[in-house]
């Protein structure tokens, strides 16, 4: 960093010397003030906006359904589960409504999912554009984490429509209205887990591999796809490392507004509040704080 300045001098300089005014010339590959940071990032809004629109219209073309792959995907997967543990294994444990506890699991467990094990890879596989253009390089994320939120949109839908369909079948109350909320949330902590893990995965190219595997481990220990919580009594230390655990107690408040028509107790809010804020600062200077390197020749 010290180095990149000094030869910002010089070039000023050497500018000066011939006669130039080097007034409203930045250095490019230096990282700039926070405030600055978060400002263009701001200025940037329209185009990070229009690029996970993009991708998200763009990415089923190729195929005969093309977007209806964005419900029926989902639809597929909660099927899947749905039949595994609850026809075939007859994991239900004694729940009225399974079939909703399972769908709600799943589908709304699917971007956090896509956070954690994809986000080691998005500096790397953005790398032509890292190189050929000057932004900051958050924008990456926050593009990122927007495509997954207007992906979970539909997903949403198809949730609400399964709940409502399959037996048992769920009716709107007005707690229904409680799931955007809980959704803005989800995607703060999904934006904080997208910056953190970017970075890491940068210094650690081996990252993607095992963050794979532990979105997986996140999927059995949050009550995805069963009452988590009914197998932990016996072992404090695990149950109070669920109860740390943010993914848990957002999927405890979508299936209480869904399906008990409930409000969500004041300590799903605030663990879920504090990890979503508090992530998402920490994973915003975090990786801030290495934005000069990651136009760097790359392993």
């Amino acid at each position: 960093m010290a180095e990149a300045a000094k030869e910002a001098q010089l070039v000023v300089q050497a500018l000066r010397d011939r006669g130039y005014d080097p007034a409203g010339l930045t250095p490019i590959g230096v990282r700039p003030p926070l405030s600055t940071y978060l400002r263009e990032i701001w200025d940037r809004r329209h185009f990070i906006w229009m690029d996970a629109r993009h991708r998200v219209a763009t990415s089923n073309t190729r195929n005969l359904l093309g977007r209806f792959w964005l419900v029926l995907r989902p639809m597929l997967e909660a099927a899947m589960y749905y039949v595994i543990f609850a026809e075939i294994l007859g994991v239900t444990r004694g729940m009225e409504n399974f079939p909703g506890f399972i769908i709600i699991g799943i589908l709304m467990f699917r971007s956090t999912m896509r956070a954690i094990s994809s986000s080691p890879a998005l500096l790397p596989s953005n790398k032509a554009m890292i190189r050929a253009f000057v932004f900051p390089r958050a924008s990456l994320a926050v593009s990122a984490e927007l495509r997954e939120a207007i992906q979970m949109v539909y997903t949403t839908a198809t949730m609400i429509v399964m709940i409502m369909v399959v037996p048992f079948h769920e009716r709107p109350e007005w707690t229904w209205l409680l799931v955007p909320v809980i959704f803005v949330f989800q995607f703060f902590l999904n934006l904080g887990i997208s910056l953190t893990l970017a970075r890491i995965g940068f210094i650690f190219p081996d990252m993607s591999n095992f963050m794979a595997l532990t979105g997986r481990l996140f999927m059995y220990g949050s009550g995805v796809i069963f009452p988590i919580e009914r197998f932990v009594d016996s072992n404090p230390l695990i149950a109070s490392l669920i109860q740390v655990n943010p993914i848990y107690h957002m999927l405890v408040m979508y299936r209480e507004v869904l399906m008990d028509g409930t409000i969500p107790a004041p300590e799903h809010w605030m663990i879920l509040g504090a990890w979503a804020v508090g992530l998402t600062l920490f994973g915003l200077v975090f990786f801030w704080r290495g934005e000069e390197t990651y136009g760097a020749e790359q392993r």
